[in-house]
């Protein structure tokens, strides 16, 4: 049963009021995969009555009064992208699709969503329940950031949507907090994993350089960041507080990662995988394809590449569900009369990261100085894709299974450090988990971009390539390689972009296609770098491309459409 949207569904559950309402910049898809899904799910489980608005029109108020006022609080989120990534292209044009919105056309998530929606609903009830900012755009947004749409730096979302609470990272543990707190009638300030607003210090936190301070000197913004960046783990992180005006935001250390049990909890609710019939009317939902029959292995990434946010928000510390829960949510999809055979992906932000975690990470938290794979591999990583092998047969041998495959991106260079099993598991991947092309991401090939993207050096690139093909022989396959690369990434030149060409050609025997602008997203080393134009480690100049003409040469180069 999905959790209500219309007043019609909600009465005929017998409710007067929700105790809580999830407003979401997606369409409302009841899916493991969908943020504002997950949160209702887990309140539901707790014994709360909770309704979901999906991508209300902010021009009316029929849609943000279609359930009423919460008893408890609102739950904002702009949805599973960032609303600005969402809605424009790294040449700051309009995008014309949503793969979150029925029908596809790209019409119902307003720019700044968070922001929007917390208006809407001030808007219309007036000194209403607490609003809760939650999902990727208010996680990356919670401090100031560089925002590549303005080409400015903005105050926390915290302060413009002016919200009563901010919840950062992965949300289950600190949302069910917040609800008990409200419930009581109790504060909330000491729940983990949030950001407020206070007029007051926290003498025991860290104070960040103030908001004025970081936008006027870009070196006060690198200092700011770093100490940002590196107070993000559970085990190490402390609180931090930083002036906006004659306010402090006051950021609380982070929430506590959930154990592997309440992980396998979560993954293992009623999810009905599909669109809400409310909007499901309006049209298919692209994204569905993907997620309908997926699995989530585990969550966080310690690969920790500039460009990408993912250890700000999910974390730089492995969490993986146990094979048993993995295989139970399998044969569930095998008793859905709408399930093909075919499992679309077993992953999570790298597919095999799965069970592989550093046991000094996982007792003392991540490390200040150094990274797991970045420059090269910390010998405290133990490599062993042995759990994922052992995990893919399982689902292989599951009744009503015809295939499994795997599309989440995959790490070459940790293949080619786990000289145990490493090649068994790539052997595991082309033969029987590939669907004709396996899709990878080195993003460039010149290792002086790499050492910007903060990637380890090509040569992994050229192995994996040689072995992959091999491979496919061996298993009288003809499945090939389509890479992804980043044009105009800090530290990239058209120099860099034709050396990239030719060894795409030389090397890779590839003429590739999948070539992308680097956009800058808040909360993201390689954005510093975009705005700064500084090496935020060592503060020394960085080339960046910012002339938008150029970034599509760079891109063209290497696609073999250079205008002249």
């Amino acid at each position: 049963m999905f959790l209500p949207t219309t007043e019609k569904e909600m009465k005929n559950l017998g409710w007067n009021q929700c105790d809580i309402i999830l407003v979401s910049g997606d369409t409302y898809i009841d899916s493991s995969y969908m943020g504002t899904a997950v949160i209702g799910r887990v309140l539901e489980k707790a014994g709360y009555k909770v309704g979901i608005i999906a991508q209300p029109d902010i021009s009316s108020d029929i849609d943000i009064k279609r359930l009423g006022e919460p008893k408890l609080f609102w739950g904002v989120s702009a949805g599973a992208v960032d609303s600005m990534v969402a809605n424009y292209t790294a040449s700051k044009k309009r995008r014309r699709s949503d793969d979150f919105t029925p029908g596809g056309e790209n019409t119902r998530r307003p720019n700044r969503a968070s922001i929007s929606y917390t208006n809407l609903i001030k808007q219309n009830f007036k000194n209403t329940k607490p609003i809760v900012l939650g999902g990727i755009e208010a996680s990356l947004r919670r401090v100031p950031h560089y925002d590549y749409w303005t080409n400015k730096i903005r105050k926390s979302i915290l302060f413009n949507a002016k919200a009563d609470i901010l919840v950062y990272g992965m949300g289950e543990k600190t949302i069910l907090e917040i609800a008990k707190k409200l419930k009581k009638g109790e504060r909330t300030e000491s729940i983990k994993g949030t950001c407020y607003i206070s007029k007051e210090k926290v003498y025991s936190y860290t104070e960040l350089p103030s908001f004025e301070e970081v936008k006027k000197d870009k070196l006060k913004f690198i200092d700011m960041f770093n100490v940002f960046y590196k107070n993000n783990d559970p085990k190490t992180a402390k609180g931090l507080m930083q002036l906006h005006d004659t306010r402090y935001l006051i950021q609380n250390p982070p929430q506590t990662y959930m154990s592997k049990e309440k992980l396998d909890e979560v993954y293992s609710y009623e999810y009905e995988r599909d669109v809400h019939p409310y909007y499901k009317k309006d049209g298919d939902v692209k994204a569905m394809n993907t997620i309908q029959f997926s699995l989530t292995s585990h969550r966080g990434c310690y690969g920790e590449c500039n460009f990408c946010a993912i250890a700000i928000h999910q974390g730089r510390t492995v969490r993986s569900r146990s094979q048993e829960s993995i295989v139970n949510e399998a044969k569930k999809f095998t008793k859905d009369k709408r399930f093909k055979g075919n499992i679309m992906d077993v992953g999570g932000p790298t597919a095999n990261m799965y069970e592989i975690e550093c046991e000094k990470k996982i007792n003392s938290g991540a490390c200040e100085d150094k990274r797991c794979l970045y420059p090269k591999k910390c010998e405290a990583l133990n490599i062993d894709h042995s759990k994922q092998i052992e995990l893919l047969s399982k689902l292989d041998n599951i009744d009503g299974v015809k295939k499994v495959f795997v599309a989440s991106g995959i790490r070459y260079d940790m293949i080619a450090e786990d000289k145990e099993n490493g090649e068994k598991y790539l052997n595991e991947i082309v033969g029987k988990h590939t669907s004709g092309q396996m899709k990878v991401a080195p993003e460039h090939t010149q290792d002086n971009v790499l050492a910007k993207m903060g990637k380890p050096g090509k040569k992994y690139l050229k192995e994996f390539k040689d072995k992959f093909y091999e491979l496919n022989e061996k298993n009288g396959k003809k499945q090939f390689l389509t890479y992804y690369l980043i044009a105009a990434h800090p530290g990239c030149s058209e120099k860099d972009m034709k050396e990239l060409k030719k060894y795409a050609s030389v090397e890779l025997k590839s003429n590739p296609e999948q070539v992308q602008i680097f956009t800058p997203t808040p909360s993201t080393y390689s954005t510093l770098m975009y705005y700064t134009e500084m090496d935020p480690f060592t503060k020394e100049k960085v080339f960046v491309e910012k002339d938008m003409g150029k970034k599509m040469k760079q891109k063209q180069i290497v696609i073999n459409k250079v205008r002249r």
